[in-house]
Parts: C-alpha cells; structure tokens; sequence
C-alpha cells in the first residue's frame, strides 16, 4: 500500500523496480497496475546467479538513513538554539523554512533519493526548529523536552500499533487519512488567508481556546495516522525490491511528518499552558 505522505506518492511506483530491474521509470506497456505495482512477470526477474550491480532495500537501510537524517535535524536545532543568538537565530529560520519548503517540492516531485538532499532538507528544518524551540523555552520553560518526549512517544506508540497489526493499513483507512490532511491543510490555508485580509484568527483554530485545542489534538491524530501510511510505505518498498538509495525518500518523508507532528505538540503544550 503506498503512502500518500506528500513526500510519498508516484516516486514510490518509479523507485521500486521489483525483480524486472528497472529503475526510476514506467513499468512498462500494458494495462497500468493498481497501487503502481510492477506487472507479475516471472520470465522477466533474472536467473537466480546472475550478476546484477543493483543493491535491493533492506530494513537496515531505512533505519539507517531514517536515523541519520534525524540526528542532522537535531544537530543543527542544538547548534541553533546553543551557538546563535535569538535575533540572528529568528533572522535565518524564515530563510531557512523558506528553501526547505521550496527544497521539499523538488524532492517530491522530481523523486530525489539521495542523501544530499534529505540531509539538505533537515539541516535546514533544524535551523528553523532550533529558533522556534528556544522562543517557546523562554516563554514556557521545560516545554521543548515534553514535546520532544511526546514526539517520540507517539512515533515508537504508532511503530508498535502498525508491527502488531492492532490498526491494519487498508485503501479505506488511507482515503480516510488523506481526506482528513487535505481538510486540515485546507482550514489553516483559509484561516492564513483570511487573517490576512481580516486580521487575527477567523476561525479560531490558532486563538489558544478551545477550539484550538480541539484543531490541534486533530491534526497530531492525523499526523500520528500518516505515520501509519509511512511504516507501510518503507515495508511495500522492501517487498518490492525499491533500490537500496530509495531509503534516503522513505527517510525524507518520515521526518517531513515528524516535523509536523513535533510542531503540533509544541503548539498544543502552550495552549494547555496557558489554560
């Protein structure tokens, strides 16, 4: 089942090759596959002691490179937040948020897998994730570590609902999911939108009040559902013979998420704060 992260989507049916060998283009003619799924051809998978240069994705690579891209995002929130001061630290986030938004299109939909721009596209969200932490810090001490404590532990709680299957990844569990982001990226869009024009919060969504609250346990839940999506997203990838550089795409769009979710949580901690 591919993953419908905004990371994710027709770069999984280009990546993944299958035993055919092809790599990063159609599957071929004929009728189109559900899901982009290589066309079942078993005269076409090579004979089992051929010499192929071709290296499969395995586990290890995901979690690898998954955990490298991470520790560049957290390395350079620290040196941010530790190294810079506060004003110059907030004068390069919005540059910084700037590119990785631009960088993250390209990745997307130019189908990047490679660690230069995964580890690009982190250093960068670090840069903006270190100012935007230290900000919240000084207004309410302490509350970066739970966010972080509450980021990990809905990753590694979502990570144990998808390994024992208690939630099971079908077509109608993923339509629901990316309805349900489309929808939240659809109010905030509108509520950026209209405040512009009419100034403050029109909806509500990011006033603090209950509303907020609400919005803001909505979009973690949708977050932490995406998650999901992209734990069967790395393992179809897997099943399918993607090439082994494809784990650097499955690690990009694992912290496009995680980022997302960690931002949300920060957001809602100072809500209930200052409640």
């Amino acid at each position: 089942m591919p993953s419908h992260n905004p990371a994710f989507g027709r770069g999984f049916a280009n990546a993944t090759n299958g035993a055919a060998g092809q790599q990063y283009g159609s599957w071929g003619a004929g009728a189109p596959q559900p899901y982009g799924a290589p066309p079942h051809d078993p005269y076409a998978a090579p004979a089992p002691y051929t010499r192929t240069d071709t290296r499969y994705l395995t586990m290890d690579d995901v979690v690898q490179k998954t955990g490298l891209s991470f520790l560049v995002t957290v390395l350079a929130a620290a040196a941010t937040w530790v190294l810079l001061p506060q004003d110059l630290a907030w004068g390069l986030a919005l540059p910084a948020v700037l590119i990785a938004f631009v960088l993250g299109l390209v990745i997307s939909f130019k189908q990047i897998a490679n660690p230069v721009a995964t580890l690009a596209y982190g250093a960068l969200y670090g840069v903006a994730l270190g100012a935007i932490s230290e900000a919240f810090n000084d207004i309410y001490p302490g509350i970066v570590m739970q966010a972080v404590i509450g980021t990990f532990g809905v990753f590694a709680g979502m990570l144990v609902v998808y390994k024992t299957g208690a939630i099971r990844v079908t077509p109608k569990l993923t339509r629901w999911v990316v309805g349900a982001m489309f929808g939240v990226l659809a109010l905030v869009l509108v509520n950026l939108v209209v405040g512009i024009f009419a100034g403050g919060d029109p909806l509500g969504i990011r006033s603090g009040g209950p509303i907020a609250i609400l919005f803001s346990v909505v979009v973690i839940g949708v977050a932490a559902f995406m998650l999901l999506l992209d734990f069967d997203m790395a393992d179809e990838a897997i099943r399918r013979g993607a090439p082994a550089k494809f784990a650097w795409y499955i690690a990009f769009g694992l912290l496009v998420t995680v980022v997302w979710l960690y931002l949300e949580i920060l957001r809602l901690l100072s809500y209930l704060q200052d409640n």
